[in-house]
Order: structure tokens, then sequence, then C-alpha cells
């Protein structure tokens, strides 16, 4: 199973919208807002590994998302 942590920076005002949408994402164990550069962090796990992709390219930066960061876990 692979796993990624990805960060996301919304529009403005649309932290919440974002984060409830972002938690009904298949593959998407644990969504939260946080204080910093960033205005959300997901941990997202899929199989294969490409799912990941499928996942943040089609589903989280279609939503009112200005950036996205994916982090891999690597063990």
């Amino acid at each position: 199973m692979a796993v990624a942590f990805v960060l996301i920076n919304t529009e403005m005002g649309s932290e919440s919208e974002v984060l409830r949408a972002v938690r009904e994402i298949e593959g998407v164990k644990e969504a939260h807002l946080v204080f910093g550069v960033y205005d959300i962090v997901a941990k997202i796990e899929a199989d294969p590994f490409d799912k990941i992709k499928e996942i943040v390219r089609w589903r989280i930066q279609q939503l009112k998302v200005h950036s996205t960061l994916t982090l891999i876990v690597s063990e």
C-alpha cells in the first residue's frame, strides 16, 4: 500500500469547504486544517501507487485549490 501526505493551499476563505470535500474522497484516510503556509494536510493510502497521482490530480486539484505538495512515504 502506497502512502502519501498532501499539503494543500486553498483559495482564501474556502478552507472548510475544501476540507469537507477532501475527507469524502476515497483513499483519503485523514485530513486536517493546519496553520502555516499550507491550509490542509491530507493522508492518502492507495494501491497501486499510481492511484495516489490520480487522487491528487483529478480529485483534490479540481477543488478550490491553489497548489499542492505531495510527500510520498518511503518506509
